[in-house]
Parts: C-alpha cells; structure tokens; sequence
C-alpha cells in the first residue's frame, strides 16, 4: 500500500528513529496540536464535536474540502486528551492534508504501529487509531450527504 506523500513522509521519519526518539517526537507532533485547531473565520463543511466513551474528553473534527475536492482536516481537543491523541491528531491533520474523501477511506490503519511503536499500540490500542476512525467517519458523512444532493 502507498500512501499519501505528506503521510508517507511522517512515517518514514518515525520508522528510522529508535522507540526513545520516537516517543520524543510523539511529544513534539503533541505540542502541535493547538495549531490544528480551527483558525477564526474558517468554515467547514462538516463539524463532528463529541466525547466518546473511549476517550478521555470532548474531542472535535472539522472537514473542509476545498474545489479541487481535497480533504483538510482541523482539530480541537479537550484539556484532559492524552498526549497520544494530541499527537496523532497533528499526524493525521498534516499527513491526510489535501487529499480526497476517497483516498481517506482508502487507508489502512497499518501504519500507526510504524508511527508509534509497536509497545505503544499495544498499551494504547484504542488511543492510537481513535481520530482516524473519527476523521475516517466523517469522511463517510460528508461523502453520503454528498450523494444525496
């Protein structure tokens, strides 16, 4: 499977650094995540804002696409988010940029134990792959609203 070149880029970093590398750069992509919250003014065409019972806090998904149908996602989390959450929402913001609904729905959630470390998806199983299921549901919104125009 190849993935998108922003996505491929990540995980080609993460796969060539040894696990305490990579949990420090876990917590530097966690430091980015306030970046990926919604700029003011900015619109979207689908809002996802809910807590789940799988994670610790509110965690809100906003998609834009833009004419040329590419995906662009932005993110605001909770206070009480866990840092790997943080983390992979700045992941997955940056490395699913641009891309289309389609292409989203078409990933394959393999390449998270390659981003954080086989110990890591082991520990945090439901932490790691929480906000591509969310980013990947509201995709599946967005296309099926679409549909029914």
């Amino acid at each position: 499977m190849s993935y998108p070149a922003k996505l491929e880029a990540i995980i080609s970093l993460f796969e060539g650094l040894p696990d305490p590398e990579k949990r420090e750069t876990l917590i530097a992509y966690s430091d980015q995540a306030r970046a990926q919250e919604p700029l003011e003014g900015e619109s979207f065409d689908l809002e996802d804002i809910r807590k789940d019972e799988e994670c610790t806090d509110t965690v809100a998904v906003f998609l834009r696409i833009d004419d040329a149908g590419g995906a662009h996602f932005r993110v605001t989390l909770g206070p009480q988010v866990q840092t790997l959450t943080k983390a992979m929402s700045s992941i997955l913001c940056k490395g699913l940029d641009g891309i289309t609904p389609e292409e989203i729905l078409e990933i394959p959630a393999d390449f998270v134990p390659r981003i954080v470390g086989a110990e890591l998806v082991r520990l945090r199983s439901q932490t790691v792959y929480y906000l591509l299921t969310r980013m990947k549901g509201v995709v599946k919104v967005w296309l099926r609203r679409k549909q029914s125009e």
